[in-house]
């Protein structure tokens, strides 16, 4: 028997469908900033779900593995997670940015101009998202790509690479704690 949404496309389809449904319901499709803000928690909660997988998850369960079943985590699941990993921390970015700009201003943001508790934890919460994201995108990345093997390196400069990279996750996961508060305080303190 099939089901719907067996299929990811599927799932996302019908997803999508049901949120047209709940906004025909509330009689709104909401502002501009509403709509930035749903694509930045979207994005967000795929980012932080990845890299707490990766440190909650596969890192610790790794040890653990049959060297001859090792290769499909390393070959297989790694560069699929790393993949939507590093581009949904560029599209939380993006939107968080955009977000930003449309409701309060990125200067006021990131300056803590903001005059309020609640707009200075968000800035504190950008400024540790933007360097998670460069964390992902220059020292997370490369590394991993060479203790994947996914580009060419010998055995030492593989494990040296994979000790950053896991080392650097785990600063990320550190940082996502203040991160996230200062986030959802930024809408929520008074």
């Amino acid at each position: 028997m099939n089901i719907p949404w067996e299929k990811l496309e599927y799932a996302i389809g019908i997803g999508v469908g049901i949120l047209v449904v709940v906004l025909l319901i509330v009689g709104t499709g909401g502002s501009a900033a509403t709509w930035w803000r749903y694509l930045h928690v979207l994005s967000g909660v795929m980012w932080i779900g990845f890299l707490w997988y990766f440190n909650f998850v596969q890192i610790p369960s790794m040890p653990k593995i049959p060297d001859e079943q090792k290769p499909a985590v390393t070959k297989v699941i790694a560069p699929a997670v790393l993949f939507w990993f590093r581009w949904s921390a560029l599209a939380t970015v993006v939107t968080g940015l955009v977000l930003g700009q449309v409701k309060y201003g990125l200067d006021k943001l990131l300056m803590f101009q903001g005059g309020s508790a609640s707009l200075t934890a968000l800035g504190i919460g950008m400024w540790l998202a933007l360097v998670m994201a460069f964390n992902v995108w220059f020292i997370i990345w490369p590394n991993q790509q060479r203790a994947l093997g996914l580009v060419e390196a010998d055995a030492d400069t593989k494990k040296k690479s994979g000790r950053m990279a896991m080392l650097t996750s785990r600063f990320n996961t550190m940082l996502s704690v203040p991160m996230l508060f200062g986030m959802i305080a930024g809408a929520n303190l008074g």
